[in-house]
């Protein structure tokens, strides 16, 4: 699928405060806790991951590669996952201060369609728990209008 920036200091800090790199267990563990299959290779070298194996769509290897990405100490993920079942590609969006999810839907949707802020969250569940809590730095999936 390819090579996918994310800024290291931004993502979930597995080990508390650090931004340090987790390891390839602790990976397959994060992505076991997103309920995302953990059965791809994760190998990681500093702050680079490389990711292979199959995903059954082209949602799950795009979750896989945010829930890998927005970790801390992850500065970008190389995927070479092989999709079962294609499907149009979801547009990445690195969170800026001061966006909201309304924003975010409205730019990427047209003007008038802040509300559809609800397919961003379902499209990036986890690691959006709470709408209103989105973080500067965090990579989101914007998903092709239906």
């Amino acid at each position: 699928m390819g090579l996918f920036s994310f800024i290291k200091d931004a993502g979930a800090k597995i080990f508390g405060g650090s931004a340090k790199a987790a390891t390839s267990d602790d990976l397959q563990k994060e992505l076991a806790g997103h309920g995302l299959p953990s059965d791809v290779r994760i190998d990681v070298s500093g702050d680079k991951v490389k990711v292979t194996g199959k995903a059954m769509t082209t949602e799950e290897a795009e979750k896989i590669i945010l829930a890998l990405g927005n970790t801390a100490g992850v500065a970008e993920v190389e995927s070479e996952l092989i999709v079962n079942k294609e499907a149009p590609a979801a547009v990445f969006y690195t969170v800026k201060k001061g966006d909201t999810l309304w924003k975010i839907a409205e730019t990427h949707y047209g003007k008038g369609q802040g509300a559809k802020y609800t397919e961003i969250v379902k499209a990036n569940t986890p690691p959006v728990k709470n709408p209103d809590l989105i973080q500067p730095g965090w990579v989101l999936r914007i998903p092709p209008q239906g």
